[in-house]
């Protein structure tokens, strides 16, 4: 059995008994790669505040009675961000200006433990002026086939299914 990690051998192989001063190929490989590191802080009954590497927070669960967004929930708006980003971007290039933006992202769960997402509706809420409408569903198709990695990993889980509604400026939806 390998001995826990000491701090100063923090990605070196444990090999013939010992530790190699040098890091093992695959920490090589992992650490070269592009990981994303997160960390949620327990802040008493059923809430945390999570919080990202670039200093950004969320707040999960009630705190002081500010209600706050369950972890379900985060991976919704996970998918509503990252697709969302896709489409500002795609529309970007195409030099399509929005006026507003919304997407919003509906989730039902397995009845089950682990409670996975089984189907996901996604509906995009563009405002804007003499928008072309085969552009946005272009926009959306890349997000959602190519782009959109949240999208991408609940796919494999979940029955994804969207659509789109273009409104004019100042209409509500």
């Amino acid at each position: 059995m390998r001995p826990i990690i000491p701090d100063n051998h923090l990605g070196s192989c444990y090999t013939f008994g010992r530790w190699s001063e040098y890091p093992c190929r695959s920490m090589k490989k992992r650490m070269s790669q592009d990981w994303k590191e997160v960390s949620a802080q327990w802040v008493g009954e059923m809430s945390f505040i999570g919080k990202n590497q670039s200093g950004g927070r969320v707040q999960m669960g009630t705190i002081d009675g500010q209600p706050g967004t369950s972890p379900m929930e985060l991976l919704l708006e996970g998918v509503a961000g990252c697709t969302g980003i896709d489409i500002v971007l795609i529309l970007g290039k195409k030099r399509i200006t929005l006026d507003q933006f919304e997407v919003r992202v509906r989730g039902k769960r397995a009845d089950a433990y682990p409670a996975v997402y089984t189907e996901i509706e996604i509906e995009y809420l563009i405002w804007a002026d003499d928008l072309d409408p085969k552009a946005l569903e272009q926009a959306i198709e890349l997000s959602e086939e190519k782009y959109c990695s949240a999208s991408a990993m609940l796919s494999k889980t979940a029955e994804m299914r969207s659509g789109y509604r273009i409104l004019k400026p100042g209409e509500i939806a």
